[in-house]
């Protein structure tokens, strides 16, 4: 099988020298395998999302020397593939919808009155299940014509985890393949359980408002989409993987090897944001850094 992979940068702000590591580190791969590196524009945000941005990417990324098979995939004009998942999971009566803020998620669970400890999750606080029992009232608005400004859509992770031959009845059910490291070094199989998934990752969020998917959901239908067979990316999307191993098996789509890598940090141990303009690849071009060097500060 042919070793695809694939960068996939939100055009939101400047790539910064974390960007730089996970671009050459996927590419270089490839090049090793003889395989493909492709670049997704993950722009689902269109509240953000800027095309200078997104010609700011590309002009970075060619400058480090990286090149990409045409055409470039934007998440912007997949909306009719996301729709046709989230309608398929609906048919498995999988999802409900949400009108609870994260702040308000938040509260409730921190406050003392409530007895169950705040668990964090990949998207924060651990959905507690305050919309369930709306879920028959909301049936007929979700699904109005107009799509995208449905209400927040969540995957029931309990009903998940039950549905076909695979469901998780003998323990260990749900896995994938590690080639990198997790943030506690975790590496090879790595295999968690049903009662892991509802306790520790709970009913994600699986289309927002004004967006018609969530990063989970496009992620996976896109990296199948383009034949991604390896997947590199950060250690603090490791958690994230158990979301997408899931989604995977409910919606029929093959589990590519994971390779999550260590994070870029600044001099406080902070891991780069793109509000740090100082690490900016754009402004190591302005002060006549080369390609070599960017190598170089990233430890490639």
């Amino acid at each position: 099988m042919a070793f695809v992979t694939r960068f996939a940068p939100s055009p939101t702000g400047p790539l910064h020298l974390g960007h730089a590591y996970s671009a050459i580190l996927g590419f270089d791969m490839a090049m090793e395998e003889g395989g493909d590196w492709l670049l997704r524009i993950e722009d689902i945000d269109r509240s953000r999302a800027r095309k200078e941005w997104e010609q700011s990417i590309f002009d970075d990324l060619e400058w480090l020397g990286l090149w990409w098979s045409e055409p470039v995939m934007r998440q912007s004009e997949r909306g009719k593939e996301y729709q046709a998942a989230l309608e398929r999971l609906r048919g498995h009566e999988l999802l409900f919808g949400c009108r609870c803020p994260r702040a308000h998620i938040t509260s409730t669970l921190s406050a003392p009155q409530e007895g169950d400890p705040l668990v964090e999750g990949p998207d924060g606080p651990v959905y507690p299940g305050h919309c369930k029992p709306l879920r028959r009232d909301w049936s007929d608005h979700l699904w109005s014509p107009d799509y995208l400004n449905a209400p927040i859509l969540r995957l029931d992770m309990a009903e998940a985890t039950k549905l076909g031959e695979w469901r998780a009845m003998e323990g260990y059910v749900f896995e994938f393949r590690e080639t990198g490291q997790g943030p506690n070094g975790e590496h090879g199989l790595i295999a968690f359980t049903a009662d892991y998934l509802i306790r520790h990752i709970g009913d994600v969020v699986l289309a927002r408002r004004g967006m018609g998917t969530s990063y989970h959901l496009s992620v996976v239908i896109d990296d199948a989409a383009q034949g991604v067979t390896e997947v590199v990316r950060g250690q603090d999307l490791f958690e994230a993987t158990k979301i997408h191993v899931v989604l995977q098996h409910l919606l029929g789509l093959p589990t590519p090897v994971y390779h999550h890598h260590r994070l870029i940090r600044d001099d406080q141990g902070k891991r780069l944001a793109k509000r740090d303009d100082a690490r900016a690849i754009q402004k190591y071009r302005s002060e006549g850094a080369t390609p070599a060097d960017i190598r170089r500060m990233v430890g490639l």
